[in-house]
């Protein structure tokens, strides 16, 4: 299974690991050789039909779920090297990929919500509205260069990569000081928790 990401800014494609998928809200205890994360908020969707080089008028037939997540970035690696977004994209569990997913119906209204909050502080939140778009351009760019195949993942990053460790920025909060050592994040959507977990420095 593919885990094949849109980035944030420049809309390049990387694919993690399968090993790097989170799903059951286990806490995450860094490895000693990591010192940081970095973290951005993800709208992903689940292929349905294998495909390659699919034109834009199609994309629908190609996914049939839905779900909001996070991916987490090993700070350490990122020294600006051009392999090092892919190291630091490959670490087991930092692909936080909450099931079971949402029928893609729950994009319809525009007005569905998913929020995400680091140690209770909201830290980024969104409405559904022009994701569909978002996901089917995603599929169509994607398959140029990737085969897609039934059960890959497509997760388009919705923000800049923020540090864990120095606050997190938001226009409603400011910057929130808070202990390295333990970090909580958690993730809702339809007012129904997708997620929450502790990472553990």
């Amino acid at each position: 299974m593919n885990i094949i990401v849109r980035l944030y800014g420049s809309g390049k494609f990387l694919c993690r690991p399968d090993t790097s998928w989170e799903r059951e809200n286990k806490d995450l205890f860094a490895p000693d050789s990591v010192s940081s994360y970095l973290w951005t908020p993800i709208l992903f969707a689940r292929i349905s039909k294998a495909g390659k080089c699919v034109g834009r008028k199609f994309a629908s037939r190609y996914w049939d779920a839905v779900s909001y997540g996070t991916l987490l970035y090993v700070g350490d690696m990122l020294d600006g090297s051009p392999e090092s977004m892919a190291c630091a994209s490959c670490a087991d569990r930092t692909s936080v990929l909450p099931f079971p997913m949402y029928d893609k119906a729950t994009l319809e209204s525009g007005l569905n919500t998913f929020s995400l909050r680091i140690d209770s502080i909201e830290a980024y939140s969104t409405v559904t509205e022009g994701a569909t778009e978002m996901i089917e351009e995603a599929i169509t760019a994607s398959s140029a260069i990737v085969s897609l195949r039934i059960g890959d993942i497509i997760a388009i990053e919705l923000a800049p990569m923020q540090p864990m460790g120095q606050g997190v920025q938001t226009e409603a909060h400011g910057t929130c000081d808070r202990s390295p050592e333990m970090t909580e994040i958690s993730g809702t959507f339809c007012d129904n928790e997708l997620f929450k977990f502790n990472i553990i420095m």
